[in-house]
């Protein structure tokens, strides 16, 4: 009898993984669409209990409002944003080449230190073979960049159709989000606790990466973007976006695009330009990053700046743009999961120790000497 209950519960979990490995392959080009819908309608519950305390309860009126406002607020301005960063992107790969050669060959800080080089009379022959390699070098670098262009034009239709799936299921999401998410823990063979640590694990994450990574890469490159726009610099649009990009590596950030914009200007003796690029992209949107990114992230990564960064960049090589988000999400499960593990299995885990000592943040000092009233009643006896 036991053994027939198990080979009935053997052939039904073959049978419950099989076709779920088939529907899950049917679907699989649908997946990071469904799995987008989910984390921004976690977002958005809020606005949406606000908006249905306000509808008085009618649920689909109350999602459909809610995607309604973020297609005006987000979509819409995106997209528009998005041509206009194509079209400034193409213009840097056409005119980048003409302007390093111009920039070489002009008088600058730099060619008169160059003068000053010994021997430089003996380089100066070659110039041109070195002038027409770099040439080359910059426009195999912009023929890349149309092609990746190219690629990006041929697949809008399809991040179109892509778009208009995910706030389909976005409108379900918000109405029955939390029967989907009741179903999903009640067969997942975990202990509440345990389901409950993910799920925390994965809001706190999501939230963090959206406000620290989204919000303030828009604040610095909005930033960074106006001071190029006020100092001249062709297509601030398409720098500002880079820049917001850049703002996800730890330490460095818009330095990397900023900075030798930066360097240039000074080589060119443009002082003005180049003190206002300083006082946008160094000083403004520097100090921006300082202040907010404390504020808006907090302790809700609870990752090291090197796991973010080389699981955004992870995420952005497997998934594209949306690795800038999934990737943290990606890292920080990962993380919950193994900690879970090592709190599960605590007894079959041996102690390790490497034979040096820790240094540990001294104690506050009533936890070093005790209670107040502890020691005074001790005195006294």
């Amino acid at each position: 009898m036991i053994h027939a209950k198990i080979a009935n519960k053997t052939v039904l979990l073959l049978f419950v993984l099989g076709i779920s490995a088939i529907f899950l392959s049917m679907i699989h080009q649908f997946l990071m669409t469904i799995f987008m819908a989910a984390l921004f309608s976690a977002l958005l519950s809020p606005l949406y209990h606000r908006i249905l305390l306000f509808l008085k309860g009618r649920e689909n009126a109350a999602s459909l409002l809610t995607i309604l406002i973020i297609v005006c607020l987000i979509l819409l301005p995106l997209a528009a944003l998005i041509g206009i960063v194509v079209t400034q992107a193409i213009h840097v790969s056409e005119s980048i080449t003409p302007w390093i050669q111009k920039f070489i060959e002009q008088p600058t800080i730099a060619s008169d230190f160059l003068l000053k080089i010994p021997h430089y009379d003996k380089i100066l022959p070659h110039r041109d073979m070195i002038l027409q390699k770099l040439g080359g070098l910059v426009g195999s670098t912009s023929t890349l960049l149309i092609n990746s262009l190219s690629s990006i034009t041929k697949v809008t239709l399809n991040a179109a159709i892509m778009s208009i799936i995910m706030l389909y299921t976005m409108f379900y999401f918000l109405v029955d989000g939390k029967k989907l998410l009741y179903k999903i823990l009640y067969y997942i063979p975990l202990e509440n606790k345990d389901e409950q640590q993910l799920l925390e694990r994965f809001t706190s994450v999501t939230r963090a990466t959206i406000k620290g990574t989204l919000i303030i890469g828009i604040i610095q490159g909005t930033l960074c973007g106006t001071g190029f726009a006020i100092a001249g610099i062709p297509s601030p649009v398409f720098w500002g976006c880079l820049m917001a990009v850049a703002s996800i590596i730890p330490s460095v950030g818009t330095a990397i695009v900023w900075g030798p914009a930066l360097l240039i200007l000074l080589l060119n003796k443009d002082i003005g330009s180049a003190i206002t690029v300083g006082i946008f992209c160094g000083l403004i949107a520097g100090n921006a990053d300082n202040l907010l990114r404390p504020r808006l992230v907090g302790k809700d990564t609870e990752m090291h700046d090197l796991f973010i960064l080389f699981s955004t960049f992870g995420g952005i090589t497997m998934f594209g743009i949306i690795g800038i988000i999934v990737g943290p999400i990606i890292a920080a499960l990962f993380v919950s999961i193994w900690e879970i593990y090592g709190e599960s299995f605590k007894e079959f885990l041996p102690a390790v120790s490497f034979g040096i000592t820790i240094d540990e943040p001294p104690a506050h000092p009533e936890e070093k000497s005790g209670n107040p009233s502890d020691a005074t009643s001790d005195q006294e006896e």
